[in-house]
């Protein structure tokens, strides 16, 4: 069945309460660990129905934001969203309680109770409307962002493919561009900031009425970190500042010299070399045939998943208006389908992007079958192993994306290993955020521009005053609508170079090893997912030095075969 096929149902409140409400009734009735098994299976499918539902209206609705049948159903759902979590709560509550629970705890694993009793930590019914707020406020963000109208040399572009500009390898048309995008949030400053004051304050009064201290303690359970914590990620990001800011910095030298770049600024950052980055050698529909010879080749594995997607429309891959912008893997239950969203703008990106949440894809994909819901897949910072892992793997076939696939390798290579220190930017911005909830928007923006300079030194803003107030953080849509995911990117980043160096010396190996950690899902937090997938802990001291050491040789061998 093809995604356009796919029917659009817009649950209906009344439906839902009716519904889920009669199968949570039977299982309070449960008189046996028989009958009490057989109704959380009931339910476990109403939720995977429901859950299909809601997230062919989201795709939909992030398909193309102007469609007003799809945005008013989208709206719709943002005002149930807390009478659905309410609904959830009161099963948690019972299933938590049962009589029943060692035996369940046998059937369905001791993992899930813990998931349940942490998300009955994260709602309670005072904090309905704060939810139903929240959600307008991220809606309303997203529609601001996608509906960005950017003149640019006599056209009309959106954020996504205003990225082939400010990475084109003629420096004026960057600088022109990079200001044009910068124009957009500086004429949206204030609603941005609006916007995202609401969020933090909405954020902070859930918390205190759920009883936390702040928004940092509940925005850890709401992820689901069960086995690290706020203060494990600061010593984590203490390792990235020891251990990867000078490298970076070095790096960042390196490569303007390589570009022929004298004092690079910030449209100059992303240059890789002076005749301009890789390029893709075609449009979407040539990057899909390449990519199909590709995962037809990796592995079985691959060829049944990549060909399912393709065959059943399940990839949206162009920048279009009205889109929203980014990229993002989701997975719908009743068709066990996953969908890959992305905004292809004609640059390396768009390679980079597609193999990413192809990653994510191919993990939904092999845990399709898991029977248990919440078992289907990972934490987030597990889920991005996967699509960062992916993007190496793709390696050996960058040939048929690329004329000059060695360069491809440097710059991904290069790129991933810069990207750490932007990461935990990020998240110790947002850590400070919600610890100083009730500061200005200056305030944040003078916060933001300190934690750059500690980490980003290499940023220059010579003829960006708006930027240079610390304003950069405005572009970053995980701040406003996913508290503290970033962090996530770059402690897959961490794990992910481990599949890379072992797959250098023995690929066979880390094939298996990675489709082992994908078959695996979620059925274990984060850190133990770690220790069964027989991967350092970035956590630990020291790991961080341990693994970017091999890295660093990497990229160094790769230096010298382009360039000696």
């Amino acid at each position: 069945m093809k995604f356009s096929d796919y029917p659009t149902n817009v649950p209906k409140l009344e439906d839902i309460q009716k519904d889920f409400g009669a199968l949570i009734d039977e299982f309070a009735k449960a008189t046996s660990v028989q009958e009490a098994t057989k109704s959380i299976k009931k339910i476990q499918a109403y939720g995977d129905e429901l859950g299909t539902d809601i997230t062919i209206i989201s795709i939909r609705f992030s398909l193309d934001y102007k469609n007003k049948a799809i945005s008013d159903a989208n709206d719709y759902l943002d005002t149930i969203y807390p009478y659905i979590s309410q609904l959830s709560n009161r099963f948690n509550q019972l299933i938590v309680a049962s009589p029943f629970r060692a035996e369940l705890e046998k059937t369905f694993g001791e993992y899930l109770f813990k998931m349940i009793e942490t998300s009955l930590k994260c709602f309670d019914d005072s904090i309905m409307d704060l939810m139903a707020q929240e959600a307008k406020l991220q809606t309303e963000y997203s529609k601001l962002i996608s509906g960005a109208k950017i003149k640019f040399h006599g056209e009309t572009y959106n954020l996504s493919q205003m990225g082939k500009f400010t990475q084109d390898k003629d420096r004026e048309t960057r600088k022109a561009a990079f200001k044009a995008t910068t124009r957009f949030f500086e004429k949206n400053d204030q609603r941005l900031g609006e916007i995202y004051d609401e969020l933090v304050k909405v954020r902070d009064e859930m918390a205190k009425k759920l009883g936390f201290k702040n928004f940092v303690e509940l925005g850890y359970l709401k992820l689901g970190r069960l086995d690290y914590t706020a203060e494990d990620v600061k010593g984590y990001r203490d390792q990235i500042y020891r251990e990867v800011v000078p490298f970076v910095n070095r790096l960042y030298k390196q490569i303007a010299k390589r570009a022929g770049i004298k004092s690079p600024k910030i449209y100059d950052l992303s240059q890789s070399f002076v005749d301009g980055n890789p390029t893709p050698r075609g449009d979407r529909e040539y990057l899909v045939q390449q990519a199909t010879t590709m995962y037809n080749e990796m592995s079985p594995e691959t060829n049944e998943f990549f060909n399912f997607m393709v065959d059943n429309e399940l990839l949206d891959l162009d920048a279009r208006a009205g889109k929203r912008g980014g990229g993002y893997m989701t997975y719908m239950p009743r068709y066990k389908a996953p969908f890959i969203f992305a905004n292809f703008n004609g640059t390396q990106g768009d390679v980079d992007v597609l193999t990413h949440e192809v990653g994510h894809a191919f993990q939904g994909y092999q845990s399709r079958d898991i029977k248990v819901p919440e078992y289907r897949m990972p934490t987030l910072e597990a889920c991005e192993i996967h699509s960062m892992s992916m993007e190496f793997f793709a390696w050996p076939w960058m040939h048929l994306f690329f004329d000059e696939d060695k360069k491809y390798h440097l710059s991904h290579i290069e790129g991933a290993v810069k990207f750490l220190p932007y990461g935990v930017s990020v998240d110790e911005f947002q850590e400070w955020v919600y610890e100083n909830p009730n500061v200005t928007h200056e305030e944040r923006c003078a916060k933001w521009r300190e934690i750059e300079k500690k980490y980003l030194p290499a940023r220059k803003y010579t003829g960006f005053k708006y930027l240079e107030k610390g304003t950069f953080w405005l572009r970053q849509g995980h701040i406003f609508t996913s508290p503290f995911y970033y962090i996530d990117y770059t402690l897959a980043q961490v794990l992910a170079f481990q599949f890379a160096t072992e797959m250098f010396t023995n690929r066979t190996k880390a094939w298996n090893k990675y489709v082992k950690l994908c078959k695996l899902g979620g059925r274990y937090p984060f850190v133990e997912l770690l220790e069964h997938a027989k991967l350092r802990n970035p956590f630990i001291e020291g790991n961080v030095k341990k693994v970017i050491n091999p890295v660093k040789r990497k990229i160094k061998e790769l230096n010298k075969e382009l360039f000696d």
